[in-house]
């Protein structure tokens, strides 16, 4: 539980900076401070996980005995709370798509799974006395947790390297800017994610000598928009000659 409460402590905090108004030296914002935030609260699963296994090791070659009627009671309150707490937080918060609130709600989902755990090996003891259940089951969860903790993880890195949203394709996006009546090329097209679910978008787009050049800018931020759902789009409009000449000078 004292995990749980640092997770959602360190998540809140988190979306209280992000939501902090832009400066000058910080013109996209405070919102990467939910990514730092998954990314600690993922790396803290991680060392929970391993802790689990560690614990299991020690206790699988020489089970001790064990009360199982109160581990089981003990693991029952404790997953009636975890329960309450991730009720709450889907409710709340988006636990699917905003990767800070996600890793905060897989604590708790990681501290249920132990319970779950620790009620089926109370059990297994109780009936069978048979004491290898504890660590066994203990080191599945541990598994459970690492793989959740792993996708928190690599979705972060993935949104502080700047890559592409998981959920845009580059090449998609370079072919509906293409089909616009008067572009023939899109290049230096980047595209990532400040946050989740917000995403950025900066591309050249080569046109016609002779076209109209407001009237293709409109047509392509609102197809970016209407499409991709990106609505912070910087686009540098250019002829074919203009093109031409800045790449004989690189």
């Amino acid at each position: 539980m004292l995990s749980d409460t640092a997770a959602l402590a360190l998540s809140l905090g988190a979306l209280w900076f992000a939501a902090r108004p832009a400066s000058p030296n910080k013109s996209f914002g405070f919102y990467r401070f939910e990514i730092l935030a998954a990314l600690l609260n993922g790396a803290a699963l991680f060392v929970i996980a391993a802790i689990i296994v560690w614990e299991a090791s020690q206790r699988f070659f020489d089970p001790p005995a064990v009360q199982s009627g109160s581990m089981i009671l003990i693991a029952v309150i404790g997953l009636l709370a975890n329960l309450i707490s991730a009720y709450f937080l889907m409710r709340k918060g988006d636990v699917k798509d905003n990767i800070n609130v996600r890793s905060a709600y897989l604590h708790i989902l990681g501290d249920a799974l132990g319970s779950v755990g620790a009620i089926a090996a109370g059990l297994l003891m109780y009936w069978f006395s048979w004491y290898a259940a504890d660590p066994i089951i203990s080191v599945i969860v541990a598994v459970l947790i690492l793989k959740s903790a792993w996708g928190v993880i690599r979705w972060a890195i993935h949104i502080l390297m700047e890559g592409t949203p998981l959920a845009i394709d580059a090449e998609k996006v370079k072919q509906t800017l293409i089909a616009i009546p008067g572009v023939k090329d899109v290049h230096d097209l980047h595209i990532w994610s400040i946050t989740s679910g917000r995403d950025s978008l900066t591309c050249h787009l080569v046109v016609e000598e002779q076209a109209d050049t407001q009237d293709i800018l409109k047509q392509a931020i609102k197809r970016i928009e209407d499409v991709f759902k990106i609505t912070h789009s910087t686009i540098q409009i250019e002829t074919k000659n203009l093109h031409e000449t800045a790449c004989s000078l690189h």
